[in-house]
């Protein structure tokens, strides 16, 4: 008898509306993330808990993830066979990611949701920390906080709440964005990091630019469709601030196409398939020469801690999905003064259910 998977679809509460420019669920009110548990039949008190984040515009759903899980746990099966060294079980979750990625093409989340629980129970049969099972430092960037679109003074009222962190994403992409930004940088003095989720044209690009350098803007992301290279190009070309690829930028081998086109991606577990390929892609963005943002959809702790593993590789963190939750769904997670979260010292991603 080898690895057993259950998963659970979750719907939600936000603790703002949170909209992108290419906003679907719930009008930015609710999200809908899957949850998954895998036992080992030798370790049978043992669980390990996943999570992965379906985003249609990538091509999933809660239905594709669930039609997919018995091919990824077929090709996992070897795993059963041993879990008593570090090192074994290191080599083999990078094995398995690289070998989802040849034969399943796409399907991040549902790649993502068993990587991740395979790391927690991996980490938990040896007794110690995921982090600590990967040899990777418990010291991370701080996180920045995200800022959904909205009316300029509702931004700028949630911008004023976040004070504390040492910087703030704001999502663009709609008609108000020189005002939102004005009015966030009345309220906010730290860097500002623009995510347009290729809301903008060129036109809208040109006539910001110059506005968002005298603003102090950080970074923009994603300004233009995933494809449009070119555009990316072109905006790169003129500007003295890194655009930073998203959409355009899924799994490792879409690094190669963006040499020479921007200036930094952004990695995220959900898109590229979980803790094991992250960590490749942002080894190989930085052999590529690219800056590495480390980001996250609207997760639960579950995510977010499984994204914090990997975060010492990266030079810009946005890890903050669980803190637009109404309520997150677990705990163990724990977020310093700084900003930086903090890497659990216990088994696995050291994360609890909360109680009912």
């Amino acid at each position: 008898m080898g690895l057993s998977l259950s998963h659970e679809v979750l719907s939600l509460a936000l603790r703002d509306p949170f909209r992108i420019a290419r906003s679907e669920h719930a009008e930015g009110r609710r999200i809908t993330t899957v949850i998954v548990e895998v036992r080992h039949p030798d370790y049978p008190d043992l669980v390990g808990v996943g999570e992965g984040y379906p985003d249609r515009y990538y091509g999933e759903t809660p239905e594709t993830m669930a039609a997919v899980f018995p091919l990824l746990l077929a090709e996992a099966g070897e795993l059963a066979t041993d879990l008593t060294e570090a090192a074994w079980a290191r080599q083999h979750l990078a094995w398995l990611g690289a070998t989802w990625a040849d034969r399943i093409r796409g399907n991040g989340a549902a790649k993502c949701a068993l990587d991740i629980a395979l790391h927690d129970l991996a980490g938990k049969v040896l007794g110690i920390p995921v982090h600590t099972m990967l040899e990777l430092p418990t010291q991370i960037p701080p996180t920045d906080f995200t800022i959904g679109i909205d009316e300029p003074a509702v931004v700028a009222e949630r911008a004023g709440r976040a004070t504390g962190f040492p910087a703030l994403k704001i999502k663009c992409g709609g008609p108000a964005d020189l005002a939102t930004l004005r009015a966030v940088r009345e309220v906010f003095a730290g860097p500002i990091r623009v995510d347009a989720n290729t809301g903008w044209t060129r036109a809208d690009a040109e006539a910001l630019l110059p506005e968002l350098i005298d603003l102090g803007v950080e970074l923009i992301e994603q300004p233009f469709p995933a494809r449009a290279y070119r555009d990316l190009a072109w905006l790169q070309e003129r500007s003295a601030l890194p655009i930073v690829a998203d959409e355009s930028c899924v799994a490792i081998e879409d690094l190669e196409a963006l040499v020479g086109i921007v200036a930094g991606v952004n990695v995220k577990l959900a898109k590229c398939g979980g803790i094991a390929p992250a960590r490749e892609m942002l080894d190989e963005a930085k052999r590529l020469g690219f800056r590495t943002f480390l980001g996250c959809m609207e997760e639960t702790s579950v995510g977010i801690a499984a994204s914090a593993v990997v975060a010492s590789l990266a030079d810009w963190v946005d890890l903050d999905g669980n803190l637009l939750l109404a309520e997150d769904p677990f705990e163990g997670l724990e977020l310093g003064p700084d900003k930086r979260w903090r890497l659990a010292d216990r088994p696995g991603l050291g994360l609890t259910r909360r109680a009912a």
